[in-house]
C-alpha cells in the first residue's frame, strides 16, 4: 500500500485564511442598485374660487354603429368679492366638459359694483329672451333667487337680494341676463361723477351734539 506524503503545516500557511469564492451574480455585482426616487406630491391645494355647475346638456348623434353622446356644461366662477365669470364647455364626457367650462369662465372674469351684502340699487338685465330683475334687500333677508340667477349672485358674493326671472327659462339666457344686470350697477360716487356733481360733506358734530 502506498501512503500519501504528509505535508507539514508551516507557520505562514496557518495565518492565511481561505475565503470561499462568491457565486457569479449579474444583479448584485455589476448592476448598481437605483437610488430611491421621491414621489411627487400630487395633492392639489383647494381653489379659492367659487365654482358651480348651472346646467349640463346631453346631445346624441345617430350614426351607423349606434349613438354618439356629447355633453355641454354651463359654469359660473367667482371670488365672492364682486368678480364673476361665465363659461361654456363641450366634450365627450361630463367631467371634461365641466373642466373646459371652468377654464373658459376663469378667462372671462369681470368685476362688478356690489355692496358689502346687497346691491346699490334696483336693476333689470336682459339677454335674448331672458329678463332678470334684481332688487336690493335689507340685512338678513338672504338670497331670494333660484336657478342660474342664484349661481351668479352667490359667485359675486351677494348675500341679501330679491330676484325675479321674467322671461325665458333657458339657463344660458338667464345667466347672461343676470350678468348684464350686474354690469349696469353703479355706485353713488360714479353717478355723481357722471352728473358733474360732488358728494356733500357731512358737517362735523360739536361736543354738545355728541354729549346729547
Amino acid at each position: 500500500m502506498t501512503t500519501a506524503p504528509v505535508t507539514e503545516e508551516t507557520p505562514e500557511m496557518k495565518d492565511v485564511e481561505v475565503v470561499p469564492e462568491k457565486a457569479f451574480s449579474k444583479t448584485s455585482e455589476f448592476i448598481p442598485t437605483p437610488e430611491p426616487t421621491q414621489r411627487r406630491d400630487r395633492t392639489r391645494t383647494p381653489s379659492e374660487m367659487f365654482e358651480k355647475v348651472v346646467f349640463v346638456n346631453r346631445c346624441a348623434k345617430v350614426v351607423k354603429g349606434g349613438r354618439r353622446f356629447s355633453f355641454s356644461a354651463l359654469m359660473v366662477v367667482g371670488d365672492n368679492k364682486g368678480k364673476v365669470g361665465v363659461g361654456f364647455g363641450k366634450a365627450r364626457e361630463v367631467s371634461e366638459a365641466i373642466r373646459k367650462g371652468t377654464e373658459n369662465a376663469k378667462k372671462n372674469l369681470h368685476i362688478y359694483n356690489i355692496g358689502p351684502s346687497t346691491l346699490p340699487h334696483e336693476v333689470v338685465g336682459a339677454f335674448g329672451g331672458g329678463r332678470v330683475l334684481l332688487r336690493p334687500a335689507s340685512l338678513g333677508t338672504g338670497l331670494i333667487a333660484g336657478g342660474g340667477v342664484r349661481a351668479v349672485l352667490e359667485a359675486a358674493g351677494v348675500k341679501d337680494v330679491l330676484a325675479k326671472s321674467m322671461g325665458s327659462s333657458n339657463a344660458a339666457n338667464v345667466v347672461k341676463a343676470t350678468v348684464d344686470a350686474l354690469s349696469k350697477l353703479r355706485t353713488r360716487s360714479q353717478i355723481l361723477e357722471v352728473r358733474g356733481k360732488k358728494r356733500a360733506e357731512r358737517p362735523a358734530k360739536t361736543t354738545k351734539e355728541k354729549s346729547e
